[in-house]
Formats: C-alpha cells, structure tokens, sequence
C-alpha cells in the first residue's frame, strides 16, 4: 500500500484507577469521545485498564473479552486504530499485551520484550519474543512497551528489502517520574538513530503501589525536534505526521546506509 501523505495520531495522557478495569474503561470511553474526527490512531498508556500491576493472576483476561471487545467498540465507533497494553492471559501465561485494534474489529498484538525486573515484572509476566511491524494507510509502525526504550538494538530499524522497516515508533508507558529525565533523553534518541518519528504515551498521577507519575508524553521527528510535548496534566493532544517529509529527509541525510546489521537471540 502507498503510505498516505499524512497520518494524524490522538496522545492520550491520564490518570488510572487501580486494578478497576470498569472505571478506567469508562473514564477512557468519555476522553475519546472529546477526540476530533479524522484521527487515523489512538494511543492509550501501558496497561491502561488496571495500573501498572504484578497481580497478573488476578487482573489478566483472556484475548476476545472485557478489554478486547470494548477496543473493538471504540475502534469502530471513532474509525480509528487503537492501541495501548493490557494484561491478557494465554496458554497459562500472563503478558502485558499491547493490543492494536483496527476499526473492522481485527487485532493484532506485541507483547512486552523487555520486563522490568525492578519491579518483579519479569516473576509475573513473561517475554515476548517477536517484534510485529504494523501498517496503518501505508505507514509501517513500530510498536513498544515502557521499558523497552532502554534497548535501542530490540527497536533497530533495519533495512527490509531495501527499506527501513519502519516510519514510525511508539511507546506505551508507565514510566515514573522518579526517571523522567530518561524517557526525555531516550525518546528523541530513538528517533534520531532511526531515522523515524518517534512518539511516547505516558501515563499521570500516583498508583496504588504509590510509584507517582508525570506524563511527559512527546512526538519527536525523524532529527529529534519535538512536536508535541503533553506536560503533566491530564490531557489528549492530537499532531500530523508529514510522509513527504520523512522521506525527503531519509534521502537527502540516508545515514541508515551505513548502519550497522546484527542478528537478534
């Protein structure tokens, strides 16, 4: 597919209420609802119907219930694809799953590679072990979860048949405000080696562990300038991304020539 020459994307940055899955997705249904027409994608935060939890057996559901069918509903109701992390249950493990939701009600999915073992994640939860790439309107996205942006060789954009990989990178997070300064630092860096843009969906406000959170949330171009920067506060901010000028900087600055290959264990 020829990618359109733009792709507008809705950052939703908010508060959740912890381990209630009816609250969070009520409040997220109502914040939708503000989102304009004409949006191609949603990016809600990480494990955006509980709170960033290690209660997996408790909060997990299996694929095609409660979570899945209310992303479908909004997917279909908005005409846009939505994304965020949710904890899902399969064959007797947990993952915390990003889910991307097209408004035909199909699904596709990446689960969490790198798990945060600082807080136990990597006890709860297990690994993924491959990296989807997505297309929306002819745009290739990358799709990550939090702490994943420490990684930079797991989100590599590598050359495929000739081609980057991908345009676009996101991450879905439930990054502390204690380590901030990172995911400001990291963010744009991720955008910069990849020659791609580069956005971050965080999440505000204190949890039920008492881990405080300030947003942040960001979209970086293809040379790390900022686009969009969401603050502290409770808010949804929606930005276009330019194909043309993507491209025509890929061809004019072509840096991924030079790029070294690797193979991933």
């Amino acid at each position: 597919m020829i990618k359109s020459p733009q792709l507008t994307i809705a950052l939703v940055q908010t508060q959740l209420y912890w381990k209630d899955k009816v609250a969070n997705l009520a409040m997220l249904e109502e914040k939708l609802w503000e989102i304009e027409k004409g949006v191609d994608l949603i990016i809600l935060p990480e494990m955006f119907p509980t709170g960033f939890s290690m209660d997996a057996a408790e909060l997990a559901e299996p694929m095609n219930l409660t979570i899945c069918k209310w992303m479908k509903q909004m997917a279909a109701q908005k005409q846009a694809t939505i994304t965020g992390s949710a904890i899902i249950k399969v064959d007797g493990k947990y993952y915390n799953r990003l889910l991307w939701v097209s408004p035909d009600g199909s699904i596709q999915h990446y689960d969490k590679r790198h798990l945060f073992r600082m807080a136990d994640e990597d006890q709860s939860f297990s690994a993924g072990d491959r990296l989807p790439i997505f297309e929306l309107n002819g745009w290739k996205i990358c799709p990550q979860v939090c702490y994943d942006l420490r990684f930079p060789i797991w989100s590599r954009n590598r050359l495929v048949d000739g081609q980057l990989a991908y345009d676009l990178i996101f991450y879905v997070a439930s990054w502390p405000a204690a380590r901030v300064s990172a995911w400001d630092a990291l963010l744009p860096a991720r955008a910069i080696e990849n020659l791609a843009y580069s956005i971050g969906v965080n999440r505000i406000e204190e949890d039920g562990n008492g881990v405080k959170y300030n947003g942040h949330s960001a979209a970086y171009d293809f040379k790390g300038t900022q686009l969009e920067f969401l603050g502290e506060s409770d808010k949804i901010s929606s930005l276009t991304l330019d194909a043309e000028a993507l491209d025509s900087y890929r061809e004019k600055f072509p840096a991924w020539m030079d790029s070294d290959d690797f193979i991933v264990k």
